[in-house]
């Protein structure tokens, strides 16, 4: 895990949910330097290490092995930068190791061809390298306890499912005005449409782009949430380019506001190796503002979304610019579909849900070391 990128993400849910009963405290390394900008107020406890290449990480992940005070471990990457340390510190303390894994991590890896594959593989200096990464999946089952994102992860490694819940008393779209963004960035008349997250291939950003090439609104508009300050523009996107708003990342409590200002939200998840064991957070985000939502058959995001949402198929832009223009053509629909979207997430993806089973498995793996 680093605690300076969106990884922090799942870490931090599950960390803050524990930290209702118990002391929390989050360890790790920071190749950035600090917190991840949108989580930079967390309110927990955080202990932040050097990112180094080998040789050098092996003095960092003694350092932090030296950090590892408590009584139950909590690893929330299959990476030997938080997986690797928590079986290192179960083995020097004889604590108990929960692991959560929200990514197959080969699969980022697995996303590319021979000789990029054979570069990974060779590349030893880097400590979420592939070979270790490998290794790490291999190890998995010496962990206490197994918890995961999805159920691709679910049929691979075992363990509780726990989806990436949300506090939908606070992401309510009662409590967030839906014209303060549209003001901010000046797009009072547009139709919004939002796409949140670092912008990326497998994530489908560029069918995005395609489709809003293909709409039939004059007045759709696409605001990407989330760019890294130094994303620039595509060639290919050269045609919306003047009908996309880019946001940089925004801290967690702003989010409600800017899902509100949205007409539709994004989420073509492509299908590739990288997007087979993830599902997207931010659908969760989405459902729990009773957005009408536009996503693709990839994952668990037909299960997820049920009949609330509006489903294409992966890499699809055309089937993505249909969809797009049937939820700004049917304003009313829409409304209904978000709404119920949000009664399914209060429902089966609320933070409640989420503290109950994390709570039973944190209590089993207490009371099996004790």
């Amino acid at each position: 895990m680093d605690l300076s990128d969106n990884s922090l993400g799942r870490a931090a849910l599950l960390a803050r949910v524990l930290s209702r009963h118990y002391e929390v405290e989050l360890i790790g390394p920071a190749k950035n330097g600090g917190v991840w900008f949108p989580l930079r107020d967390l309110g927990l406890p955080v202990k932040l290490f050097p990112w180094r290449r080998y040789p050098g990480f092996a003095c960092t992940a003694r350092d932090m092995l030296k950090a590892i005070e408590g009584d139950i471990l909590f690893a929330c990457k299959l990476r030997p930068t938080s997986f690797g340390l928590g079986l290192l510190g179960k083995l020097r303390t004889g604590k108990p190791l929960v692991v959560d894994i929200d990514d197959w991590e080969l699969g980022f890896f697995y996303h590319t061809d021979f000789w990029g594959k054979l570069g990974r593989f060779l590349n030893l200096s880097n400590p979420n390298g592939l070979p270790y990464v490998w290794l790490m999946e291999k190890l998995a089952g010496l962990a206490d306890a197994v918890t995961v994102s999805n159920r691709f992860l679910q049929g691979r490694f075992s363990g509780e499912l726990l989806y990436h819940c949300r506090d939908t008393s606070a992401l309510d779209p009662a409590r967030h005005d839906p014209l303060k963004v549209r003001r901010r960035l000046g797009l009072e008349r547009k139709k919004i449409v939002m796409f949140l997250g670092t912008p990326r291939a497998h994530k489908g950003i560029d069918d995005v782009a395609d489709a809003l090439s293909r709409v039939r609104s004059a007045d759709a508009h696409l605001v990407l949430v989330g760019v890294e300050k130094n994303f620039s523009f595509p060639e290919k996107w050269s045609a919306v380019k003047d009908r996309t708003t880019l946001v940089p990342q925004v801290p967690f409590e702003e989010l409600g506001d800017y899902l509100a200002s949205a007409d539709v939200v994004a989420v073509p998840q492509r299908q590739t190796s990288d997007t087979e064991g993830q599902m997207p957070a931010k659908i969760f985000d989405a459902m729990a503002m009773a957005r009408p939502i536009v996503s693709t058959r990839v994952s668990d995001i037909p299960e997820v979304l049920s009949d609330c949402g509006y489903l294409v198929e992966p890499g699809n832009p055309q089937q993505l610019a249909d969809a797009i223009d049937h939820v700004l053509e049917r304003e009313e629909e829409a409304r209904r579909k978000g709404q119920l979207a949000r009664d399914r997430c209060v429902r089966l993806y609320d933070i409640k849900v989420l503290e109950e089973r994390l709570l039973s498995v944190v209590s089993k793996v207490a009371r099996k070391s004790s």
